[in-house]
């Protein structure tokens, strides 16, 4: 078994070395190890489970607000994807999108954004991280924090097998608090610049992006920044006014 294991390792480690890819606008170099055909089945799938499990709003105002809004920020996205936007009936305040470019706007959201501006700051965010692939990247991150868990037990095991139980806990809290976390604060960040960019190209004040995450911060009480996926409101309204303002002065 252990063999086996020290094999799938090494195979890792040369997957990491032959798949990396660029992000669009950012130019970051990222990590990909599932193929484009397993991200987009995977978002499929997930898509319809969603639709499946909830309550679709067809041919209402807001319902065709969110398409439109849409299609013309998937229009200068100039993605080959199969885009589809539905509004979903949930309270929550949020929206996402799966791999391949199905985007779901919860209804709670729309108490928030308060035009089309601020919707627009949504959906564009959201198709960022199609764009950029970052469920795949997660995925792929996840695999490598796996991998190198493997590895770790296997020299411990060798080594020192009272310590296994011990390593396992640290590695766990250290990978989630010191990688898996500020990853995610990244692709966020991240989502947000290139939804900047969208919402430029697509003709969309991006003064009302600040605004609209100032809505969202209204009445919040934040968490502690170290400790969640997300960053900071802000943080992350800080980052976009400088983004706003590299933007404006490329005009």
């Amino acid at each position: 078994m252990k063999i086996k294991q020290i094999v799938s390792v090494f195979f890792l480690v040369l997957l990491i070395v032959g798949c990396t890819s660029k992000t669009p606008y950012t130019n970051r170099s990222q990590m990909i190890l599932i193929s484009d055909e397993k991200e987009l089945a995977l978002g499929e799938q997930s898509y319809e489970k969603t639709l499946k499990e909830s309550k679709v709003i067809e041919n209402t105002k807001d319902s065709k607000r969110v398409k439109e809004i849409g299609k013309r920020i998937a229009k200068v996205a100039n993605k080959n994807y199969d885009w589809e936007f539905n509004l979903i009936e949930n309270k929550a305040k949020n929206a996402f999108c799966l791999p391949g470019g199905k985007v779901v706007v919860y209804t709670g959201i729309l108490k928030v954004a308060k035009n089309d501006d601020q919707l627009a700051t949504v959906i564009s965010h959201e198709i960022a991280h199609a764009l950029a692939r970052h469920g795949a990247e997660r995925i792929s991150t996840n695999m490598v924090s796996q991998g190198i868990q493997i590895l770790g037990n296997i020299a411990i095991s060798t080594q020192a097998p009272e310590y296994t139980k011990s390593f396992n806990i640290a590695y766990g809290l250290g990978s989630q608090y010191g990688v898996l976390m500020p990853y995610g604060r990244m692709q966020e960040n991240e989502a947000d610049e290139i939804g900047i960019y969208l919402m430029a190209k697509a003709g969309y004040d991006l003064n009302e992006a600040v605004k609209f995450w100032e809505n969202m911060n209204e009445g919040k009480k934040e968490s502690i920044e170290f400790l969640s996926t997300h960053p900071s409101s802000e943080t992350r309204i800080a980052k976009i006014k400088n983004i706003i303002k590299n933007i404006e002065k490329k005009k």
